[in-house]
């Protein structure tokens, strides 16, 4: 009878319910009932009780406000001071008689408070030699600001230019350039033009752009002089306080970008739009050549874009002169345009101590964290002295009861199993 048609085919669908069975195993999804996979591993599970948890308190709070005393005390030790000649264009009287600067652009911190920096300012036409074009340009704006330094500033003594609303960090202006052509590689247009230096990679008529993208044609091209000591009486007895723009960028910067590669073609490569004035006819030449990255230190500080919309970039240095105190004049040629963006452009002459420049930030936010923390600890306490809270029977703790599927401890506790809710059988 085994051999018997009937009983083939039911050793044949025996055979498939077995394998469906199988398969059915094979494809749970359930974890192993392992220490590892059902999260039973030894870890130290701390219990927080009033005796920890309330010292706790008080030794953030005891050890993080002195911390941001010392922060805020260090800020207060940084000499700063900060003049917004957005409006030198218009405001400023353009004549040789200074004008005083509306207090709203000014701000000062010196160890004396009370000494006014008695900032003025005016304005003229002047001529100015730009030495990346090698080209001198006439009727350039030049803002002349006067001020009071009412103490001695000890180097390193450090020169930014600040701007406000200037959003350095839109994704696409950030990804507009080639660091093929910053490194001085010999590219072709062709490889400019499908680059991420769109929308300013391909200028028509076959040329392009040198160096091409958003975030060089937007380069800051303010130009700052030596701030000049002025006594009165005699001119002849003013004293240039000289400061490098050597030195203002990262040294890891400086690796990356390089001269522009010696068969460059100057018919086929035009300066971006913003820099074509400073060229004659808005060409590159042999008497006027594109300019040479690998020097520009103030072109490396600006392609490091900001994270924030306002940010202060360094222009110059003095790491060995005591700027001292006294009546100073400095020459500002006035190109960046701040209108079409409704942002603002200021100088700033400061110094800086072990945790750097002037920051209050940081310090309040350490001793507003260490006051809270006080705060909540005296409430606490005192809560709890007066109306404590019962503390529950940690022994019902799933920790605590050793796993054995429904069964309960010695004390009664739920297992495993009953209080995570896991089927560990």
């Amino acid at each position: 009878m085994s051999d018997s048609p009937g009983g083939r085919a039911d050793s044949i669908n025996s055979q498939q319910h077995d394998g469906d069975k199988s398969t059915e195993k094979k494809k749970s999804r359930r974890p192993a009932n392992t220490a590892f996979r059902q999260q039973r591993l030894k870890a130290w599970q701390p219990i927080l009780t009033p005796k920890t948890v309330l010292p706790l308190f008080f030794a953030i709070g005891i050890i993080f406000a002195p911390i941001g005393g010392l922060l805020l005390y260090a800020s207060s030790l940084v000499q700063e001071l900060r003049l917004d000649y957005t409006h030198c264009y218009d405001e400023a009287p353009n004549s040789t008689d200074f004008k005083p600067m509306d207090n709203k652009y000014v701000t000062a911190s010196f160890k004396n408070s009370n000494t006014s920096v008695n900032a003025m300012w005016r304005r003229e036409t002047a001529e100015h030699f730009y030495p990346a074009a090698n080209n001198t340009l006439q009727n350039q704006t030049k803002c002349v600001l006067q001020f009071e330094i009412p103490e001695d500033m000890k180097p390193p003594v450090l020169f930014y230019y600040r701007l406000n609303n200037f959003y350095q960090n839109h994704r696409r202006y950030v990804n507009s350039f080639s660091m093929e052509q910053l490194r001085g590689d010999s590219v072709e247009q062709g490889f400019i033009a499908g680059s991420n230096c769109k929308p300013l990679a391909d200028a028509g008529d076959g040329q392009s752009y040198y160096p091409c993208g958003l975030i060089a044609n937007s380069f800051f091209n303010d130009s700052f002089a030596n701030p000049v000591k002025v006594t009165t009486g005699n001119s002849n007895n003013n004293e240039t306080y000289f400061m490098s723009q050597n030195g203002i960028a990262w040294a890891s910067d400086k690796d990356l970008y390089k001269k522009y590669p010696k068969d460059m073609d100057f018919t086929k490569w035009i300066p971006p739009p913003n820099w074509q004035p400073q060229y004659p006819g808005g060409r590159y030449s042999t008497e006027h050549p594109p300019p040479d990255l690998a020097a520009d230190e103030h072109f490396m500080v600006w392609m490091r874009t900001a994270g924030l919309p306002t940010f202060s970039k360094l222009y110059m240095r003095s790491d060995n002169a005591t700027m001292g105190r006294g009546t100073y004049v400095l020459d500002i040629i006035s190109n960046f345009r701040t209108d079409v963006f409704k942002g603002e452009k200021s100088v700033v002459i400061t110094t800086r101590t072990v945790i750097g420049g002037k920051n209050n930030f940081l310090g309040i936010a350490y001793v507003v964290v260490g006051g809270i923390c006080i705060v909540l600890g005296v409430v606490f306490t005192v809560t709890h002295l007066i109306k404590p809270r019962k503390l529950g029977d940690h022994t019902y703790l799933s920790w605590n009861n050793a796993p054995g599927g429904a069964k309960s401890n010695n004390m009664g506790g739920p297992a495993v199993g009953m209080s995570t809710g896991r089927d560990v059988a």
